[in-house]
């Protein structure tokens, strides 16, 4: 393997374990306080015509893990299977687009 090519996986693996970093620990110094959106409408008095979304049962709804009894661990779980989820669609994405790329690249012959 070329050192460039190196160079390049290790920047991917620190920025993939950056990202869990954060997600993981850095939820349990995240707000407990309402998103924008919820303290805006709660301000404008509207709050109370909120309906749950479709997905408002869901494993990680509410940024949190479903069975997990600490609000803490279950945010911090729920961010890492969030980046988790998030890295393997963006890799599924490049394979497909790397793959598409590659058909058409090759010459066809008349």
């Amino acid at each position: 393997m070329s050192a460039p090519r190196r160079r390049t996986r290790a920047f991917l693996l620190a920025g993939i374990l950056v990202a869990l970093l954060i997600a993981g620990v850095g939820s349990y110094y995240a707000s407990s306080s309402p998103d924008g959106l919820e303290a805006t409408a709660a301000e404008q008095g509207f709050d109370s015509t909120a309906r749950d979304s479709a997905t408002a049962g869901s494993p990680l709804a509410d940024y949190a893990t479903a069975g997990i009894d600490s609000a803490r661990l279950s945010g911090g779980l729920a961010g890492v299977v969030g980046v988790l989820l998030v890295l393997a669609l963006a890799g599924g994405l490049v394979m497909v687009v790397r793959r598409r790329d590659d058909r058409a690249a090759v010459p066809t012959r008349d």
